[in-house]
């Protein structure tokens, strides 16, 4: 049966097919079908009621392997095979049913109407799994696991958007199933306007739906979560490296003018050495919220102040609107509307929409010559001296939230609408922002940060969270954004420390910049008429606390640059959802817990609100160590933690090597060459690679750079120190080992004796004169009595250390 009373359409039988190099295509009574083994563990699946495909054109960048797959016909099914996945198709009705190697079905196309047609909508149901988990879908708000929930994708500004609203700015249609120890990843690849739905409202079926456009999708399967997120950024792209200014902290506010304010701003984190790199100017940079200006009164000479900004060692970021004024005096506006290069209505009108500037045209940058045209506009900033770009308002945004679907957009020549392209079009804005940073600044890594985006986007910017609040259950949503974008491939992100919208109270300020220490992206953002979000505009006591985890989080910087040279190479997160290494432990789903997170892969984070002074943590299995009191603690448990305001529970895991330096005042400040390496009692074999190049430039991917190895042995109490690759002079001269859980009465060198001393190591400054919680006796935490030596790093390429 094709069809039936309810107008559902659906394949039915397969009439023919041919084989090709990599994979197979054919026909059925109503659709076409093609089928590409894209390597051994990702196929694709493409089915549409016409003869030809219309596939988005902008999130994929890979093609098909030349893979041998085996392939094999019998009476009901054909089977296609690669040495990771077993597909069957079912050829009484085309239906697809995926297997693991053993045999045990990863996901099956429900009966009867597996893949189906409800006028132009197209719809792909599976059958639910026993006790099977669904995580991922990006930007979603809500809990970890999305089992009986139903999200949609069709970006969308949502204001002061609540804890479980959807959709938000951001869309990213891949989401990762588990169940019976195994999982398998779904990227659909359709730029319409869908839902997913993960077993709400029914307990048949888990299924995604598009309101147009063909059925496109990749299944991927891989032993663990991890490499199914690889081979997901292998399709879309991994995060390139960043310019290494952008991993310190960052300051913005909505919005910081006249040019004295953002003078004095810079000026007073230097005086109170309070470590930042970055400052945003918001739309009050702008003459009437015009792209491509400065006012003239507010900022008299914005080249001079940037200049001066970047002597204190800053650098600035300013915002980008796609929205065009409507104003024949405006010369992108002269511009875009004679190229022809805007958004239109079929009878050739330009589109209008009312935004900060007033009504404004908005460019189409699925149109090449436009993205071009963009590009060469940003050498207004680029010759002022500015470093980076914060692309917003891209969804696109309008007063009034509604832009008329029959707006017309070029889409690479397919001529689509408003409904097939408004997601992709915050991808290519950041897209064009970026070809214009590169183009301009050669050899210089570019920085966008954008608030909307597709699939793919983690090639082009960072993605921040929008407009959230300032509220303790906004900063937990904050974290499960963050590590969901993570599972999405989008490992540079973060949210507004502080809130964006509404005013944050001391102790959350103070809770939310330490949470943020442990973020790839490490940003406060708070809007006008709010409180100010500077780390010391909460009192004395929050500066003190604030400041405490700047420098940490410049102490760590070896750890986290390392950790995003690491992610540049595999597409795996920097912030880690705990179901990527736990992927099957029951309790990282539990609310109670969802938010834990991994960071830099060995530090354990249990954000807790700001006002809870005991929380219960969970250890996943192995072995912990309390980053700030050196606490050996068994995994596999829940325990109560004392948490005071000063002290956000960190972890790390047994066998961890944490590369620190000493803080500075911004990541291009002086270095005294001291790397300092924390060494955790494990057990095995652990390593910790310290990647360092010179931060800014493209040379790294010519292999100017430096990699150290550090690997431990504790089964035989051996160190050994590599320099795998030299082509880059270390900032480093000495290293400095501090042993944690580990007792040992001597230490040689190449045979010579290496002196010991005992130390008590602290990784925050004491802030003993302020009592943040009067009511409890808090002491300084320090880890004491931790063995410790020094050796040089000049020289040799490989040093052996035998501990005794």
């Amino acid at each position: 049966m094709n069809s039936n009373k309810s107008n559902l359409l659906v394949p039915g039988k397969v009439i023919n097919y041919t084989l090709s190099s990599t994979g197979v295509f054919g026909t059925t009574e109503n659709c076409a079908f093609k089928l590409s083994v894209y390597n051994e563990t990702t196929i694709r699946i493409q089915v549409s009621l016409q003869n030809e495909f219309f596939p988005n054109p902008y999130s994929v960048i890979s093609t098909p392997e030349e893979v041998k797959f085996f392939w094999q016909e019998k009476k009901e099914y054909c089977i296609l095979k690669t040495k990771k996945i077993e597909l069957l198709i079912e050829k009484n009705n085309f239906r697809l049913i995926f297997k693991n190697t053993k045999g045990t079905i990863l996901s099956e196309d429900a009966s009867h109407f597996g893949i189906n047609w409800q006028g132009t909508a197209v719809g792909c149901y599976k059958k639910l799994q026993q006790w099977e988990k669904f995580i991922g879908l990006g930007e979603k708000t809500g809990g970890l696991n999305r089992y009986g929930q139903t999200y949609t994708n069709w970006n969308t500004d949502h204001f002061g958007y609540g804890t479980n609203a959807d959709p938000l700015y951001l869309s990213l249609p891949f989401y990762i199933g588990l169940h019976h120890n195994n999982c398998y990843g779904i990227f659909f690849d359709n730029s319409h306007k869908s839902t997913f739905n993960f077993g709400a409202g029914n307990n048949r079926f888990s299924y995604f739906t598009a309101e147009g456009g063909d059925l496109d999708y990749y299944f991927i399967h891989e032993k663990n979560v991890g490499g199914i997120i690889s081979a997901y950024t292998s399709l879309t792209g991994k995060t390139p490296m960043p310019p290494k200014w952008t991993l310190g902290y960052q300051q913005c506010r909505y919005s910081y003018y006249p040019d004295k304010e953002v003078i004095r701003l810079a000026q007073t984190f230097r005086e109170k050495e309070i470590p930042a790199d970055t400052i945003y100017l918001d739309i009050h940079h702008m003459e009437e919220c015009k792209v491509f200006t400065f006012d003239k009164k507010r900022f008299k000479a914005p080249t001079e102040l940037i200049k001066y900004l970047k002597e204190l060692g800053f650098k600035v970021v300013v915002i980008l609107d796609p929205g065009i004024k409507v104003d024949k005096e405006y010369l992108p506006y002269r511009e875009g509307n004679e190229k022809q290069l805007f958004l239109k209505y079929p009878d050739g009108e330009n589109y209008e929409g009312q935004v900060w500037p007033g009504w404004c045209a908005f460019p189409d940058f699925t149109k090449p010559e436009t993205r071009v045209w963009w590009a060469e506009k940003l050498i207004f900033y680029l010759n002022a001296g500015v470093d980076g770009f914060w692309t917003d308002m891209n969804e696109p945004a309008t007063w009034g939230q509604t832009m008329p679907d029959l707006v017309q957009f070029f889409y690479e020549g397919q001529e689509a609408n408003h409904k097939k392209s408004r997601n992709v079009y915050g991808l290519q804005m950041a897209r064009s922002t970026k070809e214009g940073l590169t183009n301009f600044h050669k050899g210089k890594r570019p920085f966008v940060l954008t608030r909307s985006g597709f699939a793919g986007i983690q090639r082009y910017a960072a993605v921040w969270t929008g407009d959230n609040v300032a509220s303790d259950d906004h900063m937990l949503a904050g974290v499960r954004l963050v590590n969901s974008l993570g599972l999405g491939g989008v490992s540079f992100a973060g949210y507004d420390i502080g809130g964006f919208v509404g005013n944050t109270n001391p102790k959350l300020f103070a809770r939310w910049i330490a949470l943020g220490t442990f973020c790839p992206l490490f940003r406060a953002h708070t809007m006008i008429n709010s409180n100010s979000s500077e780390p010391w505009a909460f009192g004395e006591e929050v500066e003190a606390i604030a400041s405490n985890y700047i420098r940490l989080r410049y102490k760590l910087m070896p750890l986290i640059y390392t950790a995003f040279y690491l992610s540049s190479e595999s597409g795996i997160p920097i912030s880690k959802s705990l179901s990527i290494d736990y992927t099957f432990d029951d309790k990282v789903y539990h609310g109670a817990f969802e938010n834990q997170y991994l960071f830099c892969d060995n530090l354990l984070v249990a954000p807790v609100e700001s006002y809870k002074e005991i929380t219960k943590i969970y250890f996943p299995e192995g072995t912990w160590y309390h980053l700030f009191s050196g606490e050996k603690l068994g995994g596999s448990q829940e325990l109560l933690w004392e948490c005071p305001i000063e002290y956000l529970p960190i972890f790390v895991k047994a066998g961890a090597i944490l590369p620190m330096q000493s803080a500075k005042n911004f990541t291009e400040d002086f270095n005294d060459g001291q790397l300092n390496l924390h060494i955790y009692q494990g057990m095995g074999k652990s390593e910790q690679l310290i990647y360092e190049d010179d931060g800014k430039s493209t040379a790294y991917l010519d292999l100017l750079f430096s990699k150290i190895l550090i690997q431990m042995d504790f089964s035989a109490n051996k160190l050994s120190i590599e320099k795998i690759t030299a082509n880059y002079e270390s900032e480093y001269h000495t290293a400095n080992f501090f042993f944690h859980g580990m007792q040992f009465h001597e230490a040689s060198l190449d045979g010579k004796m290496i002196e010991i001393s005992y130390k008590n190591v602290a990784f925050l400054d004491e802030i003993s004169e302020y009592d943040p919680l009067p009511d409890t006796d808090h002491t300084f935490k320090v880890c004491q009595n931790v063995p410790s030596f020094s050796i040089s790093l000049e020289g040799n390429h490989r040093r052996s250390i035998q501990l005794n």
